[in-house]
């Protein structure tokens, strides 16, 4: 018996150093994403809205009378080629000032990525299931255009050829032709948008800027003379949309 008890001992000892050691190597980070934004470097906020007071690349005075976005399937990979993909969406309505900042309930295991990635709008897949929130809030695509949800809703007025002011409504959604019972899709107009290599050593906050001004410059000129209403069943407009807000969102700084 004097022989068992000391190799006991150091059985248990040996069990709780490497309990602990592996406990020390697995590190978990809670992550929050913040959601500002901004006209070519000035900022913007609700309380800019519902006034003429900012200038598109095309010369159009307008003004912002409604902002709101989804974003969604937050998604970080490691050099390994592991992937984290953090469930849930966030509807960011710059209108009421809600949902500015983003905080999933997940945790993410600390160490260096190469990229992290969230989507504009739904992907496809995510875009066929059904959101009772998103339907309160009226985020609907009507079937006739396809279906599921929008991307984006915004709205405002500029000042037309004789100087009045008339409504736009800037609307991101999938891409549909043949509006009716069998829509077809030409196009993918959700995106991915890259944040960069990052490395999570605690808790961080990713702050994330939207530059609305891109949204009517680059690479397309918007003219809200010709493009203002009916943009939702305008394949093209919805195309053109795309392509212009892959210049939209930027990293403007991480804290840890």
């Amino acid at each position: 018996m004097k022989r068992i008890i000391p190799i006991l001992m150091i059985l248990l000892i040996t069990f709780s150093s490497c309990h602990e050691d592996n406990d020390d190597k697995i590190t978990l980070a809670n992550v929050t994403f913040n959601f500002s934004h901004n006209w070519d470097g000035t900022s913007v906020t609700n309380s800019d809205f519902n006034s003429i007071k900012f200038t598109n690349e095309k010369g159009n005075q307008l003004s912002i009378e409604r902002l709101r976005y989804l974003i969604s399937k937050i998604t970080f990979y490691k050099s390994d080629g592991s992937i984290t993909e953090i469930d849930g969406y966030n509807l960011v309505d710059v209108t009421n000032n809600e949902n500015l900042s983003f905080s999933p309930a997940a945790f993410i295991t600390t160490g260096s990525y190469n990229d992290v990635t969230f989507t504009f709008g739904f992907n496809n897949e995510d875009n066929s299931k059904n959101y009772t929130d998103l339907n309160t809030a009226s985020w609907n695509v009507p079937e006739m255009l396809g279906g599921g949800y929008h991307y984006m809703q915004f709205d405002g007025k500029f000042l037309n050829g004789s100087n009045e002011e008339q409504g736009f409504n800037y609307h991101a959604i999938r891409a549909a032709d043949n509006p009716g019972e069998n829509p077809t899709f030409p196009q993918d107009t959700f995106f991915n948008v890259s944040l960069g290599a990052i490395t999570i050593a605690s808790n961080t906050t990713f702050n994330i800027e939207m530059n609305i001004a891109e949204w009517f410059k680059n690479p397309n000129t918007w003219d809200l003379n010709a493009l203002n209403q009916m943009l939702m069943p305008n394949s093209s407009a919805q195309i053109m949309m795309y392509e212009n807000g892959q210049n939209v969102f930027s990293l403007k700084s991480v804290n840890q």
